[in-house]
């Protein structure tokens, strides 16, 4: 039997389409996948220092048996081929057209620091939770909302890049990327990926739930997109450049699952990689807030074009919204006004200019906020029982938000914060030098003081869950959209949007 070197990855494509992708040994020269029974062909995307990635895309037709588990195997070769843990036949659950879905979402899926890594115990053991979760009420799909993988150490153990981080900034700019730092990126984030996703416990739940995945700053490096453009313009020099080139690249194989995705909405120019799809009674839309990022904008204006192109064909059901950064959160206003007159401006403030309230973002902040707003109203025209939520990760603890709209009625637009299924939360230390310096009174956007953004509790438990977490959402018998936190403390977190 024929082992894979990475794999299998089951995603979800569109309302009936899922994908098996995975990455065999250089020598394969043909794979398939045998679905209930249909032996289907795979093709080969790309290779990679592992081996040849494949995808498989599967099309469940009116006789699929909804309701019911989806098995599939893999050959290579006409051989069967086993995964990393030894199994050899997979399953996931297909939903039924009228079965309400049970969706997961999760997002910081590793470590910024080693140091972090080797002093949390039972680093895993939210997937752990998961994966029982599944076991008892199957998922109908994953979505993750950014820092699938940590990237961070790159600075480290590339080589190449290690020493060109030891010049100084005039000759870093101007010094070009060299063949061998780009075989060496290349390298690093097919390893990456390969390690980090190879682990049992993440491989276990990739191979049995249809995912759904955009990226944040960590799957390239922390802070990208917000380092400064001037005078030295790190954020445009000729390294990072091939750095971005190494980390989407991969990003676009075991994220998005190639780029044949039909979700896409910017599939010929990839000028961004911002997706939607349709889904059982509810719309989903993926910001790409990482690949047109400066310190002056989150999305281009064509960019935001296609944005509002998708927004307006989202005109039924509930509409899910990734956006890695939450767009409700503390207030740091102060403190990067502070950090801005220091002398250390770079290296200490590419975290707060990430936040949507950063003074760079306010503009398109209310420009998104506006949008999800008038389309929630759209879409309750035509079902008053429509819900809109924001699904948000990054910070490292788990709360909710709410933009209320009390122009013509009361809207709400909900946001949930899940994170992080792996990273760790803020030690006490360093969540009472966060509570110091920042705020989080409710925000009114508009000059009548009707539109409110604020962070609520919910039910059964402060504010803030600062313990790692991981969300599931269910649309109730009551018509109510049920958010529920698990974390890792035993806390139950639950809110109805109503």
């Amino acid at each position: 039997m024929t082992r894979l070197v990475m794999g299998p990855l089951l995603g979800l494509e569109s309302e009936t389409a899922y994908s098996v992708c995975f990455m065999t040994e250089p020598g394969c020269q043909s794979a398939g996948v045998r679905i209930n029974g249909e032996l289907l062909a795979a093709s080969k995307q790309a290779d990679t220092p592992k081996g040849g990635f494949w995808r498989l895309i599967w099309q469940a037709s009116p006789k699929s048996k909804a309701g019911t588990p989806v098995d599939y195997e893999i050959l290579l070769d006409n051989k069967p081929a086993h995964d990393q843990a030894g199994y050899d036949k997979w399953q996931f659950h297909l939903p039924g057209k009228k079965e309400q879905v049970r969706i997961g979402y999760a997002s910081c899926n590793g470590f910024s620091d080693f140091k972090l890594l080797t002093s949390t115990p039972q680093p895993y053991v939210m997937w752990d939770k998961l994966a029982a979760e599944h076991a008892t009420h199957p998922f109908s799909l994953l979505l993750m909302g950014g820092d699938q993988v940590y990237a961070d150490s790159l600075w480290t153990t590339v080589p190449s890049l290690k020493a060109w981080n030891e010049l100084d900034m005039a000759e870093k700019v101007k010094r070009k990327a060299t063949r061998t730092m780009e075989e060496q990126l290349d390298r690093f984030y097919c390893d990456l990926y390969c390690k980090q996703w190879g682990r049992p416990e993440v491989a276990r739940l990739l191979a049995r739930i249809p995912s759904a995945m955009m990226w944040d700053d960590h799957d390239i490096f922390d802070g990208w997109g917000s380092y400064p453009e001037s005078p030295d313009n790190l954020q445009g020099c000729d390294v990072y450049r091939v750095i971005y080139a190494a980390a989407s690249r991969y990003f676009r194989l075991f994220q998005l699952r190639s780029v044949a995705n039909v979700s896409l909405l910017d599939p010929v120019k990839l000028g961004h990689h911002s997706w939607r799809l349709s889904f059982r009674g509810y719309q989903i839309l993926a910001l790409d807030n990482r690949a047109n990022r400066t310190r002056a904008q989150v999305m281009s204006p064509s960019q935001w074009d296609q944005i509002n192109d998708a927004l307006a064909a989202c005109d039924a059901g509930h509409l899910l919204v990734l956006a890695g950064v939450p767009v409700v959160y503390r207030d740091f206003s102060f403190t990067e006004a502070a950090l801005d007159a220091t002398p250390w401006e770079e290296e200490l403030t590419d975290d707060l200019k990430d936040h949507w309230r950063a003074k760079d973002h306010q503009g398109e902040r209310a420009r998104l906020i506006m949008r999800l707003l008038d389309n929630a109203r759209q879409r309750r025209q035509k079902e008053p029982g429509c819900k809109t939520l924001i699904l948000s990760g990054d910070v490292h603890v788990g709360c909710l938000g709410v933009i209320q709209d009390k122009r013509d009625g009361v809207l709400n637009v909900h946001q949930l914060v899940s994170s992080g299924i792996v990273h760790p939360c803020p030690t006490q230390f360093q969540w009472m030098g966060i509570l110091a310096m920042t705020n989080d009174d409710a925000e009114y956007l508009d000059e009548n003081r009707l539109i409110r953004a604020e962070l609520i509790k919910p039910f059964g438990a402060p504010v803030y869950l600062r313990t790692r977490n991981f969300a599931t959402l269910l649309m109730g018998s009551d018509d109510k959209l049920w958010a529920n936190w698990h974390c890792e403390n035993g806390l139950a977190a639950s809110y109805p949007l109503a």
